[in-house]
């Protein structure tokens, strides 16, 4: 589904809500002042909590789901007027500049249209800048592959081989490492890790205590998950409540 209407704005959503898949003819970036945003391709799921933001390519067909209630800020952008080199979907970390400018050119207010323009300009050369954060989740091809991932999914807290995954889908322990890495791009252990921080954002996003978030997702102290999602965020889980405001 084509949609066509003027994407540039503020929107706020409840927890749970989704936008069915649909594609747009122009660029968009999307920003969650507050919750968690996730938009899934064919290829895979992304996911943004605040001071990230969603880059969406012109042509590519997606969906979105909100994870706690979602505040979010929307820029649309002509792909004929602005060159971006991101071709799929992309998690981008949001300096505090990027940050004003996405949150300034969603609602322009009464600011005229050339300086609107100029301020889009500086916002995509911010964009330019901006390091991509490693918060896809790859959707797999090979359907022992995709048995796999459902069974991990199913309970993080259980803590399954490589091996054991093999001989419940039928394939080698050979065979489901080599998947790993040809239909995801990463190691079982990388992959293992990706679906779980995106769980701990799903909680967080619903006001879920550290250590609740820490044991749902299978990570087996608090400190241990605090760890990894610094190393992946820049930031610790306990700064995640707070809702950005101006």
């Amino acid at each position: 589904m084509l949609i066509s209407r003027h994407l540039t704005g503020v929107m706020s959503v409840s927890a749970g809500q989704r936008i069915n898949r649909h594609w747009h003819e122009v660029h968009q970036i999307v920003y969650p002042a507050s919750g968690v945003i996730a938009v899934t391709t064919d290829d895979g799921t992304w996911i943004a909590p605040p001071n990230r933001a969603l880059w969406i390519p012109a042509g590519a067909g997606h969906e979105h789901r909100f994870y706690g209630p979602t505040e979010f800020h929307s820029v649309a952008f002509d792909p004929e007027k602005y060159v971006v080199e991101l071709r799929t979907p992309t998690v981008i970390a949001v300096s505090p500049l990027l940050r004003e400018l996405i949150m300034t050119c969603s609602v322009p207010g009464d600011l005229p249209s050339h300086e609107v323009t100029r301020l889009e300009v500086v916002l995509i050369d911010q964009l330019r800048r901006s390091p991509e954060q490693a918060l896809k989740l790859p959707t797999p091809r090979d359907q022992r592959l995709a048995e796999a991932c459902a069974l991990v999914e199913d309970d993080l807290t259980q803590v399954w081989t490589v091996t054991e995954l093999g001989r419940r889908v039928g394939a080698s322990e050979r065979t489901l490492t080599r998947l790993f890495r040809t239909d995801m791009g990463m190691t079982y252990p990388q992959w293992r890790t990706q679906i779980r921080l995106h769980h701990a954002l799903r909680l967080l996003a619903e006001d879920r205590p550290v250590t609740y978030v820490a044991h749902q997702c299978g990570w087996a102290t608090p400190s241990a998950f605090i760890d990894v999602y610094r190393r992946t965020l820049g930031q610790t889980p306990g700064t995640y409540a707070a809702p950005v405001t101006r």
